[in-house]
């Protein structure tokens, strides 16, 4: 069985954040850049829910972590990656 293959639009319609393309580029470039001790859920900028799931994501290495990790790495340079 494969697992399945999440994009960072998808991403953000899981999380329930728009999730066009300059909806997502606006949201990195306002929350952009993290501070390289925060962790990604610990961000002030989600809710309870959101940040429980990213952070269990990661934890669990689950389906959505290696897209949770693009987003990490988005938030920490910016858009222009």
């Amino acid at each position: 069985m494969e697992s399945p293959e999440h994009s960072l639009p998808s991403l953000f319609k899981q999380l329930g954040l728009p999730d066009d393309p300059v909806s997502i580029d606006r949201f990195i470039a306002t929350h952009s850049p993290l501070k390289p001790e925060l962790h990604l859920a610990d961000a002030f900028f989600w809710t309870q829910c959101q940040a429980d799931f990213l952070r269990d994501e990661i934890l669990d290495d689950a389906d959505w972590a290696e897209v949770v990790d693009q987003l990490d790495v988005l938030l920490r340079k910016g858009r222009g990656v």
